[in-house]
């Protein structure tokens, strides 16, 4: 938590590195989530004319089911986030920024760090997620008389389908050269 008084008195902003261990939370929001470790967020809260900036590098390792096979895969994540928060006054435009996400609503005295890194690994999950060797290969998984293939693949095969079932298919080489 950090509390919007203490961010106030310093006027270089307030910096921070913090550790959080929020696999519960986040396996309980998302079941995709199989796993999450080392989640670390450093950086700055600020205040200027009215404004809260919270801006800080979120890292962390998480582990989710391969798209394909479901097995585990790991995956480190680096990226930057920049939030901004603002004190709840009733006041027309203050409600307009809140309304169109431009800016989050303060409720209380404190900024909930952990519930900001927490929504963020959420909104941040991958919907492709693939282990090396799926990522290397182009080979898909198949099984009785099923198979995965790509777009690509799924139109040609449709095409000649198309062409085979056509009632002068077999009129194709009816007029090739004999050797």
């Amino acid at each position: 938590m950090l509390n919007i008084h203490e961010i106030r008195k310093n006027p270089d902003g307030l910096d921070f590195e913090v550790n959080f261990d929020l696999v519960a939370d986040l396996k309980g929001r998302n079941p995709e989530i199989l796993g999450i470790r080392d989640v670390l967020a450093r950086g700055k809260a600020q205040y200027e004319d009215g404004l809260y900036f919270l801006d800080y590098d979120l890292s962390y390792t998480i582990t989710l089911a391969s798209s394909r096979s479901m097995e585990p895969v790991e995956r480190k994540e680096t990226y930057l986030v920049n939030e901004i928060f603002m004190e709840n006054h009733g006041e027309k435009i203050s409600q307009d920024l809140i309304d169109d996400d431009l800016v989050l609503g303060l409720e209380g005295d404190e900024i909930d760090l952990a519930e900001s890194v927490a929504d963020n690994i959420l909104l941040n999950i991958p919907l492709k997620v693939l282990t090396a060797e799926e990522e290397a290969g182009q080979d898909f998984p198949v099984g009785q008389d099923w198979q995965v293939m790509t777009e690509e693949e799924y139109r040609r095969q449709q095409e000649e389908q198309k062409a085979s079932k056509s009632p002068f298919a077999s009129l194709k080489n009816l007029f090739d050269e004999e050797n």
